[in-house]
């Protein structure tokens, strides 16, 4: 521990002697990275993945894709693009840390300019040393994927993720096992490996040489390093956390005992956020600059003797452009504060769509959950629909009845009337013994006047366009039902629970494919279509022809509300059960969440209407902060 602390002190010290000339290098490199490194990462990236000509938007696609020589190219590029930016970084602090000058602002430029210069040896050292941690992957990720498919590969991953059978548990303990071997292997190369970058920086080896050199210097010393490294990792992840952390159940707080006039609150929420940002960017910079003086102290102390780096000479001045820049900062923290001020919506609007019905209080895809999410306030209910051997469309999810009904019996090898005898209530719960697989044809007549319905396609390989045609014909028929219904109403109120007969206009079918979706609008153009996604791989979406994109609740951010708002699309968030989770994505503005518990989704909607401007806006920062 001893020496642990000392490192520490030397690192803090070394910290605080080249501050300066530190963060001046941080933004000069920022801003090269920003306007001219990372936009020719994403240039190249981008044009990589043009050239597969296929939407990536589900999770078993981004494998298929990555697990092909292109995509294994394109992700080696990435991965290797992105630690050189890293790599480029840490050994233009170094140099700036280890050959002061008495001018801040001309030791920046020096360093900057030298570690371009040794752009093809960082990454002959990014090539093998990360290389080496890639190749370490490759089994793990093997082993971790028979394991997955061992334990998991036959079960619903939605019903995995929210019931966490016995199945889920043996394997996240199987899995400890090449977890762990992996982690002590990956380790232990990483610390023998820590001092290759100063070691070239400083001493100008070729990568192989300074990995060596690296190898030599740390024998005897790679438990301490060790730890070392694990205490500023811990620290660097724990920082921002108890930064927010500080912020949201201290200062925000705070804020609520203002006058609720905007007045007072936009100016006092501008200052808050412009604290927040450059405390941000503060604790940004000191990880990387911690992490960077780390390697210094602990290369010189290795390698000579000494404990850190010599502090500037005496005499040393910022210079005006220094002060200048820092002030720049300062600003930008409150533009930045300033925009997402003014960002803030007081009203929002979003739609309720229950998953598979109120799931959470009745049997998924039933009729009672279907009732059940109505009583909730749904807009709308989102259903899964499937095939029977006789071309019937059914509410089910899984292709096996084993799930609900412990039945190994396959639904597209059933006819309807087999699956009338099909008990999938009783796992749900007493009240729901008998409980059977409805019909699409009669949950529509369920829902006529209270609700609208978001119908999945689960289809059977090969029978893909016989739903398409088979649901399109349910909808055609619903659609004489209640024109026939309204014809036999003796008034209006009458005429209302028939139903509207635009159901093509009021219904939405719902698909993880493109594909299938441009063929019901082949066949339908009145329909309203939603994609479903897991995530979307940048560029390998064309995003026009649907209504809305339907994306997993974790994948959604301001870039993805943009890009709606640009293509004229309406953005779904699932699935969500947390009301702080909700309130979030409300914020952020999507135009509708998808929900095992509507009434909770409904309960929040209605306490964020009866607040008034100024706690709403207050609310936002909260939301925000989370973000």
């Amino acid at each position: 521990m001893r020496h642990l602390s000392r490192l520490s002190g030397d690192v803090l010290r070394t910290l605080r002697e080249h501050l300066r000339p530190l963060i001046a290098y941080h933004l000069f490199f920022t801003l090269l990275a920003s306007s001219l490194l990372l936009p020719a990462i994403g240039w190249t990236l981008s044009s990589l993945l043009a050239q597969f000509g296929r939407p990536v938007i589900t999770n078993s696609e981004l494998i298929s894709l990555l697990m092909s020589p292109g995509g294994l190219l394109w992700l080696l590029a990435a991965v290797g693009l992105t630690f050189l930016v890293l790599y480029l970084q840490q050994a233009g602090m170094i140099l700036v840390a280890v050959r002061p000058r008495d001018h801040h602002m001309r030791l920046a430029f020096e360093a900057l300019w030298a570690t371009l210069r040794r752009l093809p040896a960082l990454s002959g050292l990014v090539v093998l040393q990360v290389g080496a941690q890639l190749l370490l992957l490759v089994p793990l990720a093997f082993s971790l994927a028979w394991l997955h498919d061992f334990f998991l590969g036959e079960l619903d991953a939605y019903f995995v993720q929210n019931v966490r059978p016995p199945a889920f548990w043996a394997f996240l303990a199987s899995a400890l096992v090449p977890l762990l071997a992996w982690g002590m292997i990956a380790g232990h190369l990483y610390v023998r490996w820590h001092l290759a970058l100063p070691a070239m920086t400083l001493e100008r080896l070729s990568p192989p040489a300074a990995l060596t050199r690296s190898m030599q210097l740390t024998r005897g010393s790679r438990r301490h390093i060790a730890m070392a490294v694990m205490l500023l990792l811990l620290a660097i992840i724990a920082l921002p956390l108890l930064a927010t952390a500080l912020f949201g159940h201290v200062v925000t707080p705070l804020l609520w005992w203002l006058p609720e006039r905007n007045a007072v609150l936009v100016p006092a929420m501008l200052a808050y956020l412009t604290a927040y940002l450059l405390i941000a960017l503060a604790i940004t910079f000191s990880g990387i600059a911690a992490n960077a003086l780390q390697a210094t102290c602990l290369y010189l102390r290795l390698a000579h003797r000494e404990p850190r780096p010599e502090p500037p000479p005496p005499g040393t001045h910022p210079g005006r452009l220094a002060w200048a820049v820092e002030l720049a900062v300062v600003l930008f923290a409150i533009s930045q504060a300033w925009l997402i001020v003014n960002r803030f919506e007081i009203r929002d609007e979003v739609a309720i769509i229950a998953h598979r019905g109120s799931s959470l209080q009745a049997p998924e895809n039933t009729s009672a959950a279907v009732e059940q999410a109505i009583r909730d306030g749904a807009d709308g209910i989102e259903i899964d629909v499937r095939l029977t051997a006789d071309s019937e469309v059914v509410l089910y999810h899984d292709q096996s009845l084993r799930r609900l009904a412990g039945d190994e019996r396959r639904v597209g090898e059933l006819s309807r009337s087999e699956l009338d005898e099909v008990d999938v209530g009783s796992w749900f719960g007493d009240p729901f013994i008998g409980e059977r697989i409805p019909g699409l044809d009669e949950v529509l007549s369920q829902v006529r006047g209270r609700a609208n319905l978001m119908i999945e396609l689960k289809p059977d390989p090969g029978r893909e366009l016989e739903l398409v045609d088979a649901v399109i014909d349910t909808l055609e028929r619903e659609r004489k039902r209640r024109l026939a219904c309204r014809d036999r109403a003796e008034d209006r109120i009458t005429a209302l629970a028939c139903g509207n007969p635009d159901v093509m206009g009021e219904m939405r079918v719902a698909a993880m494919s493109p594909w299938l979706l441009r063929e019901f609008l082949l066949r339908a153009p009145r329909l309203r279509t939603t994609l479903l996604a897991q995530l979307v791989v940048s560029g390998s979406l064309e995003r026009r022809g649907f209504d809305a994109l339907a994306l997993r609740h974790n994948r959604i951010d301001e870039e993805e509300v943009r890009l709606a708002e640009y293509y004229g699309y309406e953005l779904h968030a699932w699935t969500i059960n947390d009301r702080a989770q909700m309130s979030r994505l409300i914020d952020l503005g999507v135009d509708g969440i998808i929900t095992d518990r509507p009434a909770m989704l409904a309960e929040l909607i209605a306490e964020r209407r009866r607040l008034g401007d100024g706690a709403l806006l207050l609310v936002k920062l909260r939301n925000w902060l989370r973000n």
